[in-house]
């Protein structure tokens, strides 16, 4: 069976709607509403149509993961190229505030949750979520990480900072305990109606009820406390991939679930910074050859992106040779250029 990713079309709906209703809550990103989907859609096809370039604009590329032989959708992820134009994009950072008392001769530290809107301007990857059967053979990898050729490729329409925020911790009963014991008092809405308006309608409604004063941690009741900056189960290995790629968690998290935010410089992901394009000089099994490389290839600009694993020997100064399967995945043929990084 070959997958390969490709540019979402509006005629994915009914996939990406399947889809949402399987991710169980807390997925701002894709969330099991028809409308919203079809309006992402939409504003994805508006990105991959518009073809100028210059500064970086508000613009969303949405993916999907493609069985090849059935072009059955079984997965999807985006990529948002500026956050916090249209709206403002809150977090929490996680502050210490040192206090000393003379008179009791006692250093006192407390950690403090502030609303911030540091993160404005960065370009942000999000929205991965994979068919539960199809978690095997490296097909979350390979959605996570085509996101950072397609950057790769088209650098200039995206930030020199790049987030990724992680589902929080989220109960049993689909709740969030981070969302019961800080935000949730002040808003009279459950964690799942909260984050249903989010995705429906954004941030607005949060700059408008959010106290704007720090919260003190030690405040907050304990299964509030214990959660903050722990990903959701689900998310543990997507955490481990962004480490891998050189994110890392600086203290920044999710108002609604305290899931962590992770960031990197783009120009130091490295998929971005490890890819490398070449021409295909022949198409052809190179097991055989001594220095070939399973490797994520891609090519195409916009609506035209895809995305496959394969098989590459280098051949030449700039050229490789392609195996056939990732060659038809990819519907390329030799003298086309292709990206590639190492898988």
């Amino acid at each position: 069976m070959t997958f390969r990713i490709r540019a979402a079309r509006p005629d994915d709906l009914q996939h990406l709607y399947d889809m949402a209703k399987l991710t169980g809550g807390g997925f701002t990103n894709l969330p099991p509403d028809r409308k919203a989907l079809s309006a992402k859609l939409d504003r994805a096809a508006a990105s991959y149509a518009e073809t100028t370039t210059g500064t970086v604009k508000d613009e969303l590329f949405v993916l999907v993961l493609e069985d090849v032989a059935t072009g059955d959708v079984r997965g999807t992820a985006q990529i948002f190229t500026c956050v916090g134009q249209q709206m403002p994009f809150y977090s929490y950072r996680i502050a210490t505030l040192t206090q000393h008392s003379k008179e009791l001769g006692r250093t006192f530290r407390a950690e403090l949750l502030n609303l911030v809107t540091d993160l404005e301007g960065s370009s942000e990857v999000g929205g991965l979520f994979l068919h539960p059967g199809e978690r095997a053979g490296g097909l979350g990898m390979l959605l996570a990480r085509s996101r950072y050729l397609f950057i790769a490729m088209h650098r200039a329409r995206f930030a020199d900072r790049i987030l990724a925020e992680l589902r929080g911790i989220i109960d049993e009963r689909a709740g969030s305990p981070f969302w019961d014991g800080v935000a949730g008092r002040f808003f009279g809405m459950s964690f799942q109606e909260a984050d249903y308006f989010n995705a429906i309608h954004g941030h607005q409604f949060i700059a408008d009820l959010m106290p704007k004063h720090p919260v003190y941690i030690a405040m907050l009741p304990e299964v509030a406390r214990q959660v903050i900056g722990l990903p959701h189960p689900t998310g543990r290995a997507a955490m481990r991939m962004l480490e891998e790629e050189g994110f890392h968690a600086e203290g920044y998290i999710d108002i609604f679930d305290g899931g962590p935010t992770m960031t990197a410089r783009t120009d130091r992901v490295r998929s971005i910074a490890g890819s490398r394009a070449a021409t295909i000089t022949r198409i052809h099994a190179p097991e055989g050859h001594a220095a070939h490389t399973r490797a994520l290839i891609a090519t195409g600009q916009l609506a035209d992106f895809r995305c496959a694993y394969g098989e590459i020997a280098p051949e030449g100064a700039d050229g490789l040779v392609l195996d056939p399967i990732a060659a038809q995945a990819l519907d390329v043929r030799v003298g086309d250029t292709v990206w590639h990084v190492a898988r």
